[in-house]
């Protein structure tokens, strides 16, 4: 069973850094592990992505040394464990607002006695029946990881309820979400940010967990490194794309060439 690079590394202390895939290519998948970054963030939770292709996508990336984070939507316990088969290192968990729920999150992504996950053997993660079922069983709980988003105040105010449930490796706020459910969307430099990341990471250190959040740009990953933070979730494949092309614009306008840009002036 492959062994998780970023379990390794939380294991030491070291900061992990992985970055967000949306286009759903292999090719894309294959070259972001092959240079190496500690984690590849897939969505399932608001793209529109199935467990059939998100398997396909996992294939590509073991070429490499990425472990693939994989974040079903609320209350999608059946296609965690799908996705654990497929090869997923880490199920990252969105909206959790209670210790019982993490707890839930736990029973379905680890084999008994931490949990109840059903087995099968017969897909990537074992791989393919390849060995026995106790030494199957003991891998499995030991090098995947389950990181709990806090995206909202109930959360919040459960952090550290949620923190000492056996199983949880990460906390992980959510700033987007949390944002607009607190009334001031999208403004990430609002205090309110860094008091509950200090609150998640108060929360974790506690518990002897590890926690985090995206981290916006270098500076801000610094400050989220002198918080105690070592997980950071960093930009992605549509951010990356967008700015490749407007340097192009930026570079080429000059020469006369216009463009119809219908994405506006926040492009």
């Amino acid at each position: 069973m492959r062994a998780s690079r970023i379990k390794a590394k939380l294991k030491r202390n070291e900061p992990v850094l992985i970055t967000t895939l949306h286009f759903h290519d292999p090719s894309l998948y294959e070259i972001t592990s092959l240079m190496g970054f500690d984690g590849i963030w897939m969505d399932l939770e608001h793209h529109a992505l199935s467990v059939q292709r998100a398997g396909e996508l996992m294939r590509a990336a073991r070429l490499g040394a990425s472990d693939i984070v994989a974040r079903p939507a609320k209350g999608e316990f059946m296609r965690t464990g799908r996705l654990l088969e497929a090869g997923a290192q880490g199920i990252m968990y969105p909206r959790c607002e209670s210790a019982t729920e993490a707890q839930e999150v736990v029973r379905w992504s680890k084999f008994a006695p931490m949990g109840t996950r059903g087995i099968d053997g017969g897909n990537p993660d074992v791989p393919y029946l390849s060995m026995p079922i106790a030494d199957y069983i003991k891998l499995a709980n030991d090098e995947t990881f389950i990181i709990i988003q806090i995206e909202d105040s109930a959360g919040l105010e459960q952090a550290e309820a949620i923190a000492s449930i056996d199983g949880v490796d990460i906390l992980m706020l959510g700033p987007g979400d949390f944002s607009i459910l607190g009334g001031f969307p999208g403004q990430f430099d609002d205090p309110r940010i860094e008091q509950a990341a200090q609150k998640i990471g108060t929360a974790a250190a506690n518990a002897g967990k590890h926690w985090g959040m995206p981290c916006f740009s270098k500076d801000h990953g610094s400050r989220l490194l002198e918080m105690g933070a070592r997980f950071l979730p960093y930009s992605g494949d549509f951010g990356i794309m967008k700015a490749g092309l407007k340097a192009i614009q930026t570079e080429m306008g000059p020469l006369g060439f216009e463009f119809d840009n219908r994405l506006g002036e926040h492009t």
